[in-house]
């Protein structure tokens, strides 16, 4: 399989249960970049509030979206892929205003097939109560936003390769 080299910063993005922290790794892999895994960010009370089954607050999202920013401008013109839901336009213009030359890759699919794959995992604090929260929230990325949208249907290697494929066809970044 080859390795690609992007300068791209890649936000690997969608509802919990879409597979960013799997697919992330993998898509950072191909393109030969380093990954983050954006639940690191979370300050405890995030967590907390999310094992509690509590949805986060805009004002609990700021911090941590701005420390995913920051790691995502530390990358600029080197490249990356961080994992973050970035389900609102707000939240991905905050990443944007951060790191300007960031793209999406939108993991999207049905919410039968997500619940599923939430209710098969081990060891996440987000509970599937949450999900129905997470799909109210969502805005899919808009025509003026950089990215991708990606099926997530097969398996995690299929949705990487449709990841690469779609990324390709991405301009280079703005600096």
């Amino acid at each position: 399989m080859q390795q690609l080299h992007t300068p791209h910063v890649v936000v690997v993005m969608g509802v919990a249960g879409t597979g960013k922290t799997t697919i992330g790794p993998l898509l950072a892999a191909r393109l030969g970049v380093p990954y983050a895994e954006g639940d690191d960010f979370h300050p405890p009370a995030n967590i907390a509030k999310m094992t509690a089954g509590t949805p986060l607050t805009d004002e609990d999202r700021w911090p941590w979206l701005d420390a995913i920013g920051g790691w995502a401008h530390g990358r600029a013109g080197l490249g990356g892929v961080v994992s973050s839901s970035a389900l609102k336009r707000s939240y991905r213009d905050r990443l944007r205003a951060a790191a300007p030359g960031v793209v999406f890759v939108h993991l999207t699919g049905s919410r039968e097939l997500i619940e599923d794959r939430m209710s098969h995992r081990q060891g996440h604090f987000m509970p599937t109560a949450l999900l129905d929260s997470q799909f109210a929230t969502l805005q899919p990325l808009e025509p003026d936003e950089a990215g991708v949208a990606v099926d997530v249907a097969g398996t995690p290697e299929e949705i990487t390769e449709r990841a690469v494929h779609a990324l390709e066809d991405l301009p280079e970044p703005t600096r």
